[in-house]
């Protein structure tokens, strides 16, 4: 449990840092696609880290797994100190003007919608073994195949989401992943009207189309956090983190209620209730994150 809690402070801490690192040597106009490049970690994280960490301990053990984590750390350590610019430093700002961002107008709607956006997503995510099982039929062994098929959507979204936020805005590209997370959730509740004979191809289609989709969301949204705080993108970048994780927490809670008290069917039609208070904050945070916007400039 310690360890657990120290890997869980160095994953928080190397996060927010990385992704203000990333803004801090880029080009304006290029601030969503470097975000969504140090995204891409956790997304490669999700593809291929559980078969991987599986793999290993099949031919190790459990502590080969943990051997070969705490050797990639200290390559990935190594890399970072020889090939990032020398001198690199956040703005020397004290506690209190840091907290201070969270104040800031349209900034805590931001983490509002994080928040809001991945309960939904894991409510059905958390769940996917009993809904795939229970309501299509499909056996244990197929459940990797399935977070590898979400995974390599996921990779794919998370790069095409920092393309896109670059290109036509990080407020619409937020606003369309939303939109679309809305709808994908709630296919979730139709799987048990598929054909059984090709449900399992269905599934797959739809889990890589869910993981393009819904990493779109983690770039645009860190973009227009560091807009509203870029003073302290860091701190401002953990606290919508801290959300992020929160509502993965959450998605799992309420995921668990709807299977206490329903069936897996239901998963989807209550998970799709989250994206869509999320775009009502969206809606009505706009207009204060728009006159903030104008008094910063």
């Amino acid at each position: 449990l310690a360890a657990r809690v120290l890997m869980a402070l160095a994953a928080g801490l190397y996060a927010a840092t990385a992704q203000a690192t990333a803004v801090a040597i880029s080009e304006p106009h290029h601030q969503a696609r470097a975000i969504s490049v140090i995204v891409g970690g956790t997304t490669v994280a999700v593809a291929f880290g559980a078969p991987v960490g599986a793999l290993i301990a099949g031919i190790f053990g459990w502590r080969g797994t943990f051997l070969t984590l705490a050797g990639v750390a200290l390559v990935a350590a190594l890399a970072i100190w020889l090939l990032l610019p020398a001198g690199l430093k956040g703005p020397k700002l004290g506690l209190r003007r840091r907290l201070a961002v969270i104040g800031r107008p349209g900034l805590v709607p931001m983490f509002v919608t994080t928040l809001l956006y991945m309960t939904g997503g894991f409510t059905v995510f958390t769940y996917l073994a009993p809904l795939a099982q229970q309501t299509v039929g499909l056996g244990a062994n197929f459940m990797p195949a399935i977070l590898l098929a979400f995974g390599v959507g996921a990779a794919i979204g998370n790069y095409a989401g920092g393309q896109i936020a670059d290109r036509f805005g990080a407020a619409r590209t937020v606003v369309a992943a939303i939109v679309a997370m809305t709808v994908i959730t709630a296919a979730a509740s139709a799987w048990p009207s598929l054909p059984r004979s090709w449900a399992a191809e269905a599934i797959l289609g739809y889990m890589f189309v869910w993981g393009a989709i819904a990493w779109t969301f983690p770039p645009a949204q860190a973009s227009r956090v560091i807009t509203m705080a870029a003073e302290a993108a860091p701190l401002a970048l953990s606290l919508n983190g801290s959300a992020l994780y929160l509502g993965v927490a959450l998605g799992s809670v309420v995921g668990g209620e709807v299977l206490t008290y329903g069936t897996p069917a239901d998963l989807g039609v209550v998970a799709a209730l989250f994206p869509l208070l999320a775009l009502g904050v969206v809606g009505l945070a706009r207009p204060a994150a728009s006159l903030a916007s104008a008094r910063l400039g």
